[in-house]
């Protein structure tokens, strides 16, 4: 049967191979993403470009606002749009870059969604096991690093999907999370001397169609609440297991997105 699907980050990477998997399979793509129209124009099938910055809380409402008007229902919503930060950058909201888009984001547009969405697929990251998430200081980058950030805001957004799955049980809408695997993406390049090891290293990396299969397979999963390495189920492990943690993130997302 087809499904209307919305993947945000479709435009390249893991993304835009995800896209393509379903609209081979026969299902409506939605397309998210800053620039989507020239990589919705490149696949073949029912793919709809959606432009979408996930930066600013304004800009993920407006964002939310486009989904509901294209679409009465989405069987699928995806989450796959990802930022690893070389530096420090700060939104117009105040907040670090990478917590918006890989936290707040997917946070803000399950909340806007959510009369609207059937299941909802979480791309995350193994090394949500190396981060720290501190209310109050994750947000704005405190004490930023070039890998532990990227990691702190992977288990913000973890944290978050026991609780969707419990908020949403007996509506009906099912929530997962995947780590698609070490992927041979741009997602965390950098110049100079580490950008070029970085580049080698990639090179026995799995592709972005490899790393996308895993995702795919779950859109189809009745499950929820669980964790995902590739195709294995396994147990969340500390600190997301941290359930007064999880609160705590759940809450300070809620403030500074105003959902509730």
């Amino acid at each position: 049967m087809t499904s209307t699907v919305v993947v945000t980050g479709g435009n390249r990477g893991i993304g835009y191979a995800i896209c393509e998997q379903l609209a081979a399979a026969g299902h409506r793509v939605l397309l998210a993403a800053r620039s989507p129209h020239q990589a919705a124009e490149s696949l073949q099938g029912d793919v709809e470009p959606v432009t979408a910055d996930l930066s600013t809380i304004a800009s993920v409402r407006r964002l939310a606002g486009e989904l509901r008007d294209r679409t009465g229902r989405i069987d699928v919503l995806i989450h796959n749009a990802g930022l690893w930060p070389s530096r420090r950058t700060l939104t117009e909201d105040g907040l670090e870059e990478s917590f918006a888009v890989n936290h707040l984001a997917p946070f803000l547009l399950n909340h806007l969604l959510e009369d609207h969405l059937s299941r909802v697929v979480q791309v995350t990251a193994g090394l949500y096991v190396k981060g720290r998430a501190e209310p109050g200081r994750t947000s704005v980058g405190a004490g930023f690093h070039q890998i532990r950030t990227y990691a702190d805001t992977k288990l913000c957004n973890l944290l978050t999907v026991p609780l969707f799955a419990e908020r949403w049980r007996e509506r009906g809408i099912t929530v997962d999370a995947v780590h698609p695997g070490v992927i041979r993406t741009g997602l965390g390049d950098r110049r100079g001397p580490v950008g070029w090891l970085l580049k080698l290293a990639k090179r026995g990396w799995a592709t972005p169609e490899q790393g996308a299969e895993p995702v795919v397979r779950l859109a189809a999963d009745p499950g929820t609440g669980r964790y995902f390495n590739l195709t294995e189920e396994i147990p969340l492990q500390p600190p997301a297991t941290d359930r007064e943690l999880a609160q705590r993130i759940w809450e300070e997302a809620e403030a500074l997105t105003s959902a509730g």
